[in-house]
């Protein structure tokens, strides 16, 4: 059997396969590797079970021994591995795309729902022992139906948000790299421009991947060109946002409220945010639930097995 590093514990039935089919090295629990840590157990093994979290940079690479033939990542972002690094070395790189899709499109309408409707701050109230009855004016927030979604992304997460969001008949606007088949964009409004999109979501949903060009994309100028009271959501890289810059808006009421499930630097973040009532925040819930959890680690092992046996796998990121 070849032998694969596994970085973190995965859910049971993925790590019942890794030891079915590989000499599966398994973690008993989620604190990081340190580079030290990684290089040592690679030591003699084909393959390297990665989340994000590790960080496989250039030098780590330099160190792996030459056995290493594959990483896979439990992740559809690949940020925190140098992809060229690894194709230097001869070692291939699998994510896994599609599968998380719909229960990370779920999340960020979770994060438009709670922002719109103050639910954070109900939740809080309701354990403080701040609640003392319905009042007419208490946590008044805005209906979604009928407001204009801005969509930055229309990749399979950014369409999966733009058809839930459908059915709470948001009127759905979109900015990507290249406009959608008309199948594709099944009504959704394609903006040429990053300014034409931001003026008229009165709700964004960030749904880019991080890279240079989206790194703190959300700034104090971008924010301005929203809509009044507009609300943003972000379930794709805490990266995309000028942290400062939402914060202050948020401080402000520029931006009436924003949910968050990622962040630069988690799992720490701005402090800035956890003043703030109008901030939603989520612990990267995006993929956690057990239907994408699984077919993450499955989709990974059949990138694996797939290179191990000498096949170019449907999931390789090039």
């Amino acid at each position: 059997m070849n032998r694969l590093i596994v970085t973190r514990r995965l859910p049971p039935a993925v790590e019942a396969r890794c030891a079915a089919e590989f000499d599966a090295s398994l973690r008993t629990d989620d604190a990081v590797l340190s580079a030290d840590d990684l290089a040592a157990r690679a030591d003699g093994a084909e393959a390297i079970l990665c989340a994000p979290g590790d960080r496989i940079d250039a030098a780590l690479v330099e160190r792996l021994p030459a056995s290493v033939r594959v990483v896979g990542t439990f992740s559809v972002g690949t940020d925190h591995i140098d992809a060229a690094a690894l194709k230097a070395h001869g070692i291939a790189l699998c994510n896994t795309p599609d599968v998380l899709s719909r229960a990370t499109a779920e999340i960020t309408l979770l994060l438009i729902l709670a922002a719109a409707r103050r639910a954070g701050e109900g939740e809080r109230m309701v354990r403080a022992g701040r609640w003392t009855g319905w009042a007419p004016t208490q946590l008044i927030g805005t209906e979604i139906s009928g407001r204009r979604l801005g969509i930055y992304g229309m990749g399979r997460i950014g369409r999966e948000v733009a058809r839930m969001a459908r059915g709470f008949s948001m009127e759905v606007h979109y900015r990507n790299r290249s406009r959608l088949a008309p199948e594709e964009e099944a009504g959704a409004i394609y903006h040429e421009s990053d300014e034409s999109l931001l003026a008229v979501s009165d709700i964004l949903s960030l749904n880019a991947p991080a890279s240079p060009q989206t790194l703190r994309w959300l700034n104090a100028e971008r924010i301005e060109r929203l809509p009044p009271h507009a609300i943003v959501v972000n379930a794709a890289r805490g990266t995309l946002v000028d942290d400062e810059a939402l914060i202050a808006a948020l401080a402000s009421g520029r931006v009436a409220a924003a949910g968050l499930d990622v962040f630069a630097g988690e799992p720490k973040l701005h402090p800035g945010y956890l003043d703030l009532e109008n901030a939603v925040l989520l612990p990267h819930l995006g993929s956690a639930t057990q239907t994408a959890r699984d077919a993450m680690g499955f989709l990974a092992l059949d990138g694996i097995a797939a290179v191990l046996r000498g096949e170019r796998p449907a999931n390789l990121v090039e």
